[in-house]
């Protein structure tokens, strides 16, 4: 292709508060429309918005977390625009002065890893939502939003591709959550993205006319949306046209996006310093303190876990996209005694499929660490095989019993006894002459039929690696 696409997020971030962000409401989610909204959420003549200190502390954990620059002092901003479900006439938001500047955040796509630039991250409250599927002729509006803290995290426009967008948004989303700002719900709209996606001739440093597609709150959409908006700006292009920057929306029934409305610069929603709001002072003992109380962070663990564990890069990506999976992985690791690999096999494999089926997560997982650990140590010395282990695991999975009590209870420990085996490999090779002779004549499918007959005879309970030693030591005799 000739086109290039280039593609920066505005990512919005519900913060983790159990009240507003300049109000004492809650944030809950799921109540009843208009429940959660205070005179400061609706602006009640008289009312005066307060700064919610949790808001701000989680602001600075992300800044921290993406080695952003934290503002020591910032200013809130009234951004002036008008809808019914903003009751003010103005959102708070943060402009000339946001509380973090900069920062990175590192994707993986494929088996390259980029860094993405972070232009800023700034707080702000959200509006409230318009209702129209309940109502004939008219709209309602749900005021419950309103007020709630946001923190936007916008990013440099230096992706291009949609498949690196994700990376970046589900890199960005692990993080919040690991660090414990935000739910990350994306169903309930805590966690949603803007793409600003822009194409230019290949070789050009110039910036083409950007598109903002709102809302996009499933990663799968995201990918969509950003895939059709792509082919549509370089045919228009192409045929001659020029794009209008606007704001669309993506429809995941027709799978496409369409204009919504055409899009404000920041002139237009003239900010200027919120008269009701002092400048937001931080302290260094304040970030010092915030700081410490950081968990370790995914990438710092990822360069752990390989030098410490052995662990491949790519497994210790996979093992450290949910800091529960990365919890859980630790801990079985200890409890099993150090089987850094196998566990981290059994983890990505087994483990994480049947959660999968069962749609569950990590957490909820009815096998815990310390009952995989005991699988793991009757694989390590040899009492039941990989293959044998997984219906351990399945046994295990759906009550409450104990690996060795499985094994005990249904007779499968492994034989390892040399004799016995021998005897085994003698009567499959007495009884199978002619594959035999097919793997001396030099084909080594008969080779793997004798090792099935050999696990047959022994219902599954044989040493594989046993059985391969000695029927290749009799069958070279």
């Amino acid at each position: 292709m000739n086109w290039e696409v280039v593609i920066g997020l505005e990512t919005h971030a519900q913060l983790s508060t159990v009240s507003k962000i300049f109000s004492g409401a809650s944030t809950a989610f799921g109540a009843a429309p208009n429940t959660h909204a205070c005179g400061v959420d609706i602006a009640l003549p008289g009312s005066l918005p307060v700064p919610n200190r949790g808001a701000v502390e989680r602001a600075i954990r992300f800044g921290l977390a993406v080695s952003g620059h934290i503002n020591r002092r910032s200013v809130f901003a009234r951004k002036n625009y008008f809808y019914p479900d903003l009751p003010k006439g103005y959102q708070i938001s943060q402009y000339e002065s946001p509380i973090v500047l900069g920062g990175k955040v590192r994707i993986h796509v494929g088996d390259e890893e980029k860094t993405i630039q972070l232009t800023r991250a700034h707080l702000e409250e959200d509006a409230g939502k318009s209702l129209h599927e309940d109502f004939h002729g008219m709209s309602g509006i749900d005021l419950n939003r309103a007020g709630t803290p946001l923190l936007e995290i916008v990013s440099e426009p230096e992706m291009r591709s949609a498949a690196e967008a994700i990376a970046y948004a589900k890199a960005l989303h692990a993080l919040v959550r690991w660090i414990d700002i935000c739910d990350g719900n994306m169903q309930e709209g805590s966690f949603r993205c803007d793409a600003n996606v822009s194409v230019r001739r290949k070789g050009t440093d110039k910036l083409g006319t950007r598109c903002e597609i709102k809302n996009l709150n499933s990663f799968r959409f995201m990918e969509r949306a950003i895939e059709y908006e792509t082919r549509r700006q370089i045919e228009i292009l192409e045929d001659g046209g020029v794009i209008v920057q606007e704001t669309r929306l993506y429809d995941p029934d027709r799978d496409e996006t369409r204009s919504m409305r055409s899009k404000e610069d920041a002139q237009d929603y003239r900010y200027f310093p919120d008269p009701d709001l002092l400048p937001l002072e931080v302290s260094e003992d304040w970030i010092a303190s915030v700081k410490r109380s950081l968990p370790e962070l995914p990438q710092a663990m990822r360069e752990r876990l390989i030098k410490e564990f052995g662990l491949s890069p790519y497994e210790a990506n996979v093992l450290t996209q949910t800091r529960e999976m990365a919890s859980y992985y630790e801990a079985l690791v200890k409890s099993s005694g150090g089987l850094h690999k196998l566990a981290a096999s059994w983890v990505m494999g087994e483990l994480s499929a049947a959660l999968k089926r069962a749609s569950l997560e990590i957490g909820a997982s009815p096998i815990s660490s310390q009952r995989l650990a005991g699988l793991l140590k009757r694989i390590q010395d040899n009492t039941i095989s990989g293959r044998t282990a997984k219906d351990v695991f399945e046994a295990m999975w759906n009550t409450n019993v104990e690996a060795d009590a499985v094994i005990s209870e249904r007779g499968l420990r492994q034989i390892s006894d040399t004799g016995a085996l021998e005897k085994i490999v003698d009567g499959v090779l007495a009884a199978n002459p002619g594959q035999v002779s097919e793997y001396r004549a030099g084909r080594e499918k008969a080779f793997n039929f004798l090792v099935g007959q050999a696990m047959k005879a022994s219902q599954g309970k044989a040493n594989p690696a046993q059985i391969n030693e000695i029927l290749k030591r009799k069958l070279a005799a």
